[in-house]
């Protein structure tokens, strides 16, 4: 019932898989992708020579080859140990749901430790290209073959599959630790997260980013560069700005972090409001300290309890004194230079915008820069960022918006995506402007809230953004529906 698919380099851990998939009752033949066709052939195996294993092309000669009902495709060359009767829970599956696309949790090999590696649940949203479906899946050939590539992919093959086969039909993970495998990236989550915006794989990206487009327009979710006119109305403000920190417990960078804001230079008036979220470890009397001394530093303490970050920016955007534009700073990091506040406020008046959204820099503790330097998030044009901000996991920093419309819109109260959820929804029908200066530094350290997560964290957090973006992707198919009239 199904052909297996796996890259090929001779070693011994592949000759091991191959005897396992031999002795399988399912799998009639096994194909060894290789890029080098002299090598030795195992007993049922056929060699298919492919350049690279994410292009198109290569997809294209896996599914020809295909000729049983499923194909069961290893996405990486490592090392993997079957569980007991895997490929029989996984044929079971497919063939009893005719599902486009199974895939599991499964373990891990790291540092010589073997851990539990559980993945997220598919939607509709889940159209980041790093979406986490483990290295095997099992693949329902017909569906696949219906394949018909627009486009040529060097990088984007695997990718433009797997949004294909989401549009015929839904991908189910089974939750059950089916293999095990070597996990060759052991950087912390920290490190990995910037991976998508580090320049070396712009070319990588523009591809992602195309395929996506597609997949956008043929779900309905796509939207044309019409954006609605923001105009700066009336409202009486007696500040132009207010950049707002929201914090708890971060008595080590909290004092770096107002200074960077009190020593800003404008031609307007402007103020810093630091939501204090009840810190215990003597942040809340450095705050004070600096609030008594300088009177543009508006010192808040909620009375809710429950608030997230997000929270804490609504405590701030509906403050009284809150200023026309409200500008994020995060209480770990810095504005680069004394002009930050000046530069947004200008790119506001020049582009007329809803929200502006800088560039950064990734430095060590001490104003070091670190790898991957400048984040610029050069993937957001002016005719397609807000269909490709539905492939990304953010839209960069420092963001800032246009008050009234943020009063309007409240942000998500929870700690992690809440500027994500808030961008999308404003870009769904107003336009964002980007900075490409650096005017941001974002500073690396231990304490940091992303450093080093755990894969159940890093899970939890990656199913908000994707739910997120599905409700974005569904939003988006109804004012396109209702643009065309269609109720």
């Amino acid at each position: 019932m199904i052909n297996a698919f796996l890259p090929y380099s001779g070693l011994q851990y592949n000759l091991e898989l191959i005897n396992e998939l031999n002795n399988s009752n399912l799998v009639s033949k096994i194909f060894l992708l290789v890029n080098n066709d002299s090598i030795n052939v195992p007993d049922n195996c056929e060699l298919l020579k492919v350049m690279d294993l994410r292009s198109s092309s290569t997809i294209e000669k896996i599914i020809d080859a295909a000729q049983e009902e499923y194909i069961l495709l290893f996405t990486q060359d490592n090392k993997y140990q079957l569980g007991q009767f895997a490929i029989e829970r996984f044929y079971n599956v497919i063939n009893s749901t005719n599902t486009g696309l199974v895939y599991s949790d499964y373990m891990t090999i790291k540092e010589n430790i073997l851990e539990k590696h559980p993945v997220n649940d598919y939607q509709i949203g889940s159209l980041r290209d790093d979406f986490d479906f483990g290295s095997v899946l099992l693949l329902n050939t017909q569906m696949c073959k219906s394949l018909k590539n627009e486009n040529d992919y060097k990088y984007a093959g695997i990718y433009n599959l797997r949004l294909h086969l989401s549009r015929e039909s839904q991908f189910i993970r089974i939750p059950e630790f089916l293999y095990t495998t070597i996990e060759t990236d052991t950087r912390k989550s920290g490190a990995k997260q910037f991976d998508y915006v580090n320049p070396k794989n712009r070319k990588v990206q523009i591809e992602m980013e195309l395929a996506c487009t597609e997949h956008l327009k043929k779900i309905g979710a796509y939207l044309h560069p019409n954006f609605k006119q923001i105009e700066f109305g009336d409202e009486e403000f007696e500040y132009e700005a207010s950049v707002i920190i929201p914090v708890k417990n971060r008595v080590n960078t909290i004092t770096d972090a107002i200074n960077s804001v009190l020593s800003q230079k404008t031609d307007f008036k402007f103020n810093l409001i630091v939501v204090d979220n009840y810190s215990t470890d003597g942040t809340t009397e450095k705050i004070s300290e600096i609030a008594k001394k300088d009177s543009r530093l508006i010192h808040i303490i909620p009375k809710r309890q429950d608030l997230g970050i997000g929270g804490c920016w609504n405590e701030a955007v509906h403050h009284k004194l809150c200023g026309r534009y409200a500008m994020q700073l995060d209480s770990d990091d810095i504005y680069a230079n004394e002009n930050t506040v000046q530069i947004i406020v200008n790119t506001f008046n020049k582009e007329k915008c809803a929200m502006v959204i800088g560039t950064y820099m990734m430095t060590n503790f001490n104003l070091q820069e670190i790898p991957p330097g400048i984040i610029d998030h050069k993937e957001w044009t002016p005719d397609n960022g807000r269909n490709n901000a539905l492939r990304i996991n953010g839209l960069g920093a420092p963001r800032a918006f246009y008050t009234p419309l943020l009063r309007e819109y409240k942000i998500p109260n929870v700690s992690y995506g809440e500027d994500y959820a808030i961008g999308l929804m404003i870009s769904r029908d107003y336009q964002i402007g980007r900075i490409y200066e650096p005017i941001y530094l974002c500073r690396r350290w231990e304490g940091n809230s992303d450093a080093a997560l755990s894969i159940e964290k890093q899970n939890i957090f990656n199913e908000y953004k994707d739910r997120i973006r599905t409700i974005e992707v569904i939003a988006r198919q109804r004012k396109n529906r209702n643009a065309n009239g269609v109720l």
